[in-house]
C-alpha cells in the first residue's frame, strides 16, 4: 500500500534502468545509445530520467525543443543533446547552451549558419535529417549536391551525423518499405560521406527498430518509449518494465440507490443499490473524457473498478459495489495494472498519448523499487 494519499505519478528508475540494458543488450557494444527524454521525458521527470541513463553511460539526449534542453543543461546534464525541432529563433540560445541542432532543410541550414558566423562558431556540430518516407521533417535525396556546397561555403559547422526516422518499425507487414528506407538511407550516406570527405555517425532506428531491424543500427540507436517501458508488441512488452505509475486515493465512498445518477449529465445510473469512489484526478490530468461511462477502469485492491458517468476535470468516479475498500486507499489509475497500453488501447490510442497527457498539476515522485 502506498504511503501517498493524494495523485502522484511515480518514476521507478530500476525499471528504467532494467529497461536501458534490455535495449543495449540488443546492439553491439560499439553502437551508440542516443535516449530520447522530450516532452518531460514521455510524462515522466526528464532530468531524473537523464541523470540516471547519463550514470548508465549514455551517450547522445534528443528532445524536441532548445527549452528542454536548457532545462537539461541548468540541471547539470553534460551528455551531448539533439534538439530534434530547433527553431530559428532560438539558435543563439542553443548555441550558447552547447546543444546540437537537426538540419532538416536549407531555410534552417541558412539560417543556423548565419547565426553560427555571427557567434564565430568553428565547426559547432549539427546533424542532417533525412526524409525517407515519414514526410514530417527533412531533407529528400535529391537535396544532397545543394547541401554539400553549402556545407563548402563556411567551417563555422561541421556535420556530426546523418539520420533519418523509420515510419512503421513496429509494423512487420510494411517490412518492404521499411527495408526501403534504410536501403534509401544507405544511398544518402554513400553521397554525404563522399562529399564531405568524411564519415558522420549515422543513426535510423528508433526502439522498434532496434528490435526488429538489426541492419539498421548502424553508428547509433534512438530509443525513446521502449525506455519508459513500452516495445510495440506484446512479446517485447513483457520484457519491459512500465517506468510510470500513475496512483492516487479514494476520496469518498457513495452508496447509490436505484435511479440516482452520477457526475454531470446524469451520464450514469444505478440499477440497485450500488457503491462508488470518487478519485481526485480528472480531465486536466490528463485522464480523457473518452475514459468515462465505463470505457475506461482503475484498479483498487487488485481488482478493476469501472469508471462511471463522465469524467469530471478534476475528479472521477468508479463502480467499487464488489471491491471491499474504504476512503483512503490507494487507487492505481496505471502502471503495471492496467497497463498505459491497455488504457490507451480501450480509446483507440496509444500509450505515447496517455503518458505525455499527465499533467504537470501531477506531483512526481522519483523512487527505486
Amino acid at each position: 500500500m502506498s504511503n501517498f494519499k493524494e495523485t502522484v505519478l511515480e518514476i521507478d528508475l530500476s525499471a528504467l534502468a532494467h529497461n536501458y540494458r534490455y535495449l543495449t543488450a540488443k546492439t553491439n557494444t560499439a553502437t551508440k545509445i542516443l535516449a530520447v527524454v522530450k516532452a518531460f521525458g514521455y510524462g515522466s521527470e526528464s532530468v531524473a530520467v537523464a541523470k540516471e541513463l547519463e550514470t548508465l553511460g549514455v551517450d547522445y539526449f534528443a528532445v524536441a525543443y532548445v527549452a528542454e534542453g536548457v532545462a537539461l543543461r541548468d540541471a547539470g546534464i553534460r551528455t551531448p543533446i539533439l534538439v530534434l525541432h530547433p527553431q530559428p529563433i532560438n539558435f543563439e540560445t542553443l548555441i550558447d547552451r552547447c546543444l546540437e541542432p537537426s538540419i532538416y532543410s536549407m531555410r534552417i541550414l541558412n539560417e543556423f549558419v548565419a547565426v553560427a558566423e555571427a557567434k564565430k562558431q568553428q565547426d559547432y556540430p549539427v546533424h542532417i535529417k533525412f526524409n525517407t518516407g515519414l514526410n514530417r521533417l527533412g531533407f529528400r535525396e535529391e537535396a544532397v549536391s545543394h547541401i554539400l556546397s553549402a556545407l563548402r561555403k563556411t567551417d563555422a559547422i561541421k556535420t556530426r551525423s546523418l539520420f533519418s526516422h523509420l515510419v512503421a518499425s513496429e509494423d512487420l507487414s510494411e517490412k518492404e518499405f521499411t527495408l526501403g528506407q534504410i536501403e534509401s538511407f544507405n544511398n544518402i550516406a554513400t553521397a554525404m560521406e563522399e562529399g564531405l570527405g568524411y564519415k558522420p555517425f549515422l543513426h535510423q532506428s528508433n526502439t522498434s527498430g532496434i528490435l526488429n531491424y538489426p541492419q539498421a543500427h548502424f553508428d547509433m540507436v534512438r530509443t525513446g518509449i521502449g525506455l519508459y517501458g513500452f516495445g510495440n508488441s506484446k512479446a517485447e512488452n513483457e520484457q519491459l518494465k512500465p517506468v510510470a505509475t500513475l496512483k492516487s486515493v479514494i476520496s469518498q465512498i457513495h452508496t447509490i440507490q436505484p435511479g440516482e445518477s452520477v457526475g454531470y449529465n446524469r451520464a450514469y445510473k444505478a440499477t440497485g443499490e450500488e457503491k462508488t469512489a470518487t478519485i481526485p484526478i480528472g480531465h486536466a490530468d490528463g485522464i480523457s473524457r473518452a475514459f468515462g461511462k465505463g470505457v475506461g477502469w482503475v484498479t483498487i485492491a487488485g481488482k478493476k473498478a469501472p469508471i462511471v458517468g463522465n469524467v469530471c476535470m478534476d475528479m472521477l468516479m468508479v463502480n467499487v459495489t464488489d471491491i471491499a475498500c474504504e476512503e483512503g486507499d490507494e487507487v492505481i489509475i496505471f502502471g503495471e495494472n492496467p497497463s498505459a497500453e491497455a488504457l490507451a488501447t480501450a480509446i483507440g490510442s496509444i500509450p505515447y498519448e496517455l503518458l505525455t497527457a499527465v499533467s504537470q498539476r501531477v506531483k512526481r515522485v522519483v523512487c527505486r523499487n
